[in-house]
């Protein structure tokens, strides 16, 4: 059930579109913006839950970052370039913070993860992602989703969604999307319906959105006429442009997990558990030491602020049923964007 990736790399769902994610900077009607980053949203599920798997494929876990892991990764498709920042922040509780940034458009996002098990896999995601458009200086909040893991019984693995989420824009602009999933006897798997609304016109849509976000949906404007089909497709990501890894430092996510990945790659689960656990011992070590020394672990590209300094999000979810659970997630975790100006790699050592 082990994936051979690490959950550092599961932010780059939305860089790995570098198009979709730049799409937003390019329309004009404020609208037309938010259905666009609706659609980012959607488009971005299926890589981001089928972990290493498909709709007709089990879903494997991916493997526990470490405190301080690291991924950098970049993405080139047509004029659009996207490069990704993520760093492991907190190990208990588990928070991974990222940063994805382009031409005209950045997103900056953080999330503490919860498993529970009743006869289903609940995972309970705290934290949000925020889009900031420099063109028209517009932010959307966007929401992490709570998912469920079921199909225990048949053996294949599949991500649920359930419950009604929104993404709120600063033109006013709302997404509201109701994810339905699929009932144990009937229903098809990862359905959902959504709708773009002003906040002033709740009742009036600009756009409705009906399908399976793991497969593809259409899109019908406000006169009922058919926009768009679109087809959730994981064979056109663009490539994944990452340092070798033996010019990674060794924080860096394949670097570290080099041995593991190798051996689960060929099936081989006992070498694969051998070398699990002497990263992990050895991540051990390193706190130990550090407590000898008198010494506190600092992450490296990210900063933690309090909830209250949180303008943005403060302001785009007030009159909202939105909760920011600092209190949870160690406070709001934002890149601090002069440590990665400044940050340089030389001999596989990254500096600041």
């Amino acid at each position: 059930m082990t994936s051979p990736s690490s959950v550092v790399e599961n932010p780059g769902s939305w860089a790995k579109k570098p198009l979709l994610f730049t799409a937003p900077t390019k329309e004009l009607d404020p609208a037309k913006r938010s259905l666009s980053v609706l659609q980012l949203f959607l488009a971005g599920l299926r890589s981001q839950l089928y972990v290493a798997g498909a709709p007709n494929v089990s879903i494997k876990k991916p493997l526990n970052a470490f405190l301080g892991e690291l991924f950098l990764a970049s993405w080139s498709e047509g004029d659009s370039d996207t490069k990704l920042v993520v760093e492991q922040v907190s190990h208990h509780p588990p928070i991974t913070a990222m940063h994805i940034s382009a031409d005209g458009i950045r997103a900056d996002g953080y999330g503490r993860v919860e498993m529970t098990f009743n006869g289903n896999i609940n995972i309970r995601q705290m934290g949000h992602a925020i889009i900031h458009l420099d063109k028209f200086d517009e932010d959307y909040l966007v929401p992490l989703t709570d998912v469920t893991v079921r199909g225990f019984l048949s053996a294949c693995l599949y991500p649920e969604i359930i419950g009604t989420y929104t993404i709120v824009s600063s033109s006013g602009y709302v997404s509201e999307i109701d994810f339905s999933g699929a009932g144990i006897f009937r229903g098809k798997r990862n359905c959902f319906e959504a709708r773009v609304y002003h906040k002033d016109e709740p009742k009036k849509h600009c756009y409705k959105l009906s399908g399976v976000w793991s497969e593809g949906w259409k899109i019908i404007d406000s006169k009922g006429k058919l926009l768009e089909t679109y087809t959730v497709d994981p064979e056109t990501s663009a490539d994944m442009h990452i340092d070798p890894v033996e010019q990674q430092d060794p924080r860096e996510s394949r670097r570290a997990w080099g041995e593991v990945i190798s051996a689960l790659e060929q099936g081989n689960y006992r070498d694969a558990s051998h070398a699990k656990h002497e990263v992990e011992e050895a991540q051990r070590q390193k706190r130990r030491d550090e407590k000898l020394q008198g010494k506190s672990w600092e992450p490296l590209l990210f900063r933690s602020v309090l909830g209250d300094e949180h303008q943005a999000f403060n302001r785009l979810a007030q009159g909202t049923k939105w909760k920011l659970h600092d209190h949870e997630t160690k406070g709001v975790w934002r890149l601090d964007d002069e440590a990665l100006r400044r940050m340089q790699k030389e001999d596989g050592q990254i500096t600041i």
